[in-house]
């Protein structure tokens, strides 16, 4: 391979203003799930970002396909019976407070070598990376000796009903990585539980925020009566908070409910509040008794963590308050080693103490490969020739990437050690540099798994 390493490398940069374009295009479509329009599953916009990702792959000399429902799509390159496989997503999370953003976010902008935007650090960007180093192989002449394909999901932030359905219809790649993490590769993600808690709503209170269970809350807005009073203990426990139309808007830090403990949880904050002016309710009491602003949830689940992957995380993503019911939506990442229904049946248990039920909405199981498999040998080998870094080391993690979807997968990249990690932040962005040392990553990456 370091034969065509510096061709590889002027190959790159031929293409790489066009990688741009490309990635703008897909940037351009705020393709945030919506379930409410008839005739496609999660909305237009993720259809639009479907269509045109593919249409992308066309121009590049892909061989195409869109799932006639609209779930999933896929492109390849080369012959062979055996296939490599390469996951992205096209979803994004919602772009959250616009006046936090410098720039639209979903006008993808260039500034001093960044580009900014909702979806390009998760996951358009490093979807499109690794397609257009293979585009660089293919410029090359490179021979694959298996098939290599992409496959692009739309359902990621949810509930992955994309994945499930190709992996129900289509065959299956022998091994691959999905571009939707850190590097030098994760070999171990916790298990994701989500889930529900709810009771009648017996209070005249009345709630609504967040946006997702697999995000800090960064705002919760209160519109009652009490709103001096509130003000006054906000001030008092050194919350931050905007007065706004006849309300008060407590502040948090939006940050993935897989680093939980670097955020603070808005919703949280508001309902401690809350409990100090004499508010109460049954979501209100189940976080003061017993949550707080602790992101492991130590009061209910103790010390819960492993060797491999490290502590258990918590992240109370919604809540609503109408007028029948209360509902916490409550996003957990359970170490590799845990039992899963230990930890449903210790939440059950807490939540039925305040009146409250479990409802589970969707379970993705851990993933664990050796350090000493072929894939993670391979992946890591080719991660420090091209870096020269041969002190980090394979990682666990928090994060559901779609390496749980199939067998023999793990997250590769992009994002490089101690590189900021802006997805489902405001001002998310990709350092443009970076994302180039990560195409070449890719493209030696995708020749070496199909020797």
């Amino acid at each position: 391979m370091n034969q065509i390493s510096e061709q590889l490398i002027s190959e790159l940069q031929k293409i790489e203003g066009k990688f741009h374009h490309a990635l703008k295009q897909l940037v351009d479509i705020p393709s945030v799930i919506s379930e409410q329009e008839d005739g496609f599953p999660f909305g237009k916009n993720i259809d639009l970002a479907l269509k045109k990702t593919v249409e992308i792959c066309e121009e590049l000399g892909f061989r195409t396909y869109v799932d006639p429902k609209g779930y999933y799509g896929y492109a390849e390159i080369g012959d062979s019976e055996e296939m490599i496989g390469v996951l992205g997503h096209l979803d994004v999370v919602p772009a959250g407070k616009l006046e936090d953003w410098h720039t639209p976010p979903f006008d993808a902008t260039i500034i001093e070598g960044k580009m900014y935007g909702r979806g390009t650090q998760d996951d358009k960007g490093p979807t499109l990376a690794a397609l257009f180093a293979t585009k660089a192989l293919m410029n090359l002449d490179v021979s694959f000796n298996k098939r290599i394909r992409f496959i692009f999901g739309t359902d990621e932030e949810t509930l992955w009903r994309c994945m499930n359905r190709y992996c129900e219809l289509e065959e299956i790649p022998s091994m691959g990585f999905t571009p939707d993490s850190t590097f030098p590769l994760v070999y171990a993600e916790k298990g994701l539980l989500q889930f529900h808690l709810e009771g009648n709503n017996e209070t005249n209170l009345r709630l609504q925020a967040g946006n997702a269970f697999n995000a800090v809350p960064d705002t919760a807005r209160y519109a009652g009566e009490k709103l001096e009073e509130l003000r006054s203990v906000l001030e008092e426990l050194e919350f931050d908070y905007e007065v706004a139309e006849g309300s008060i808007v407590v502040l948090g830090k939006a940050v993935h409910a897989q680093v939980a403990e670097k955020g603070i949880n808005a919703i949280s904050r508001l309902l401690l509040g809350l409990k100090k002016i004499g508010v109460t309710s049954k979501t209100i009491e189940f976080i003061n008794g017993l949550i707080k602003e602790d992101p492991f949830a130590t009061s209910i689940f103790g010390n819960c963590e492993d060797e491999p992957s490290g502590k258990l995380k918590f992240n109370v993503g919604k809540i609503e308050l109408t007028e029948e019911i209360e509902r916490l939506s409550i996003d957990i990442r359970i170490p590799v080693t845990a039992a899963k229904q230990e930890i449903v049946n210790q939440v059950s248990q807490a939540a039925k103490e305040y009146g409250l039920t479990y409802k589970e909405f969707d379970y993705l199981k851990s993933i664990y490969l050796p350090k000493d498999s072929l894939l993670i040998k391979t992946l890591m080998n080719v991660y420090q020739e091209v870096t020269g870094d041969t002190v980090s080391e394979p990682i666990s993690s928090g994060g559901a990437t779609y390496a749980r979807a199939m067998e023999n997968f793990v997250a590769y990249g992009a994002i490089f050690p101690k590189q900021a990690k802006t997805e489902h932040q405001p001002n998310e962005h990709i350092e443009l540099d970076k994302m180039f040392t990560a195409m070449l990553i890719y493209a030696k990456a995708i020749y070496e798994l199909t020797r």
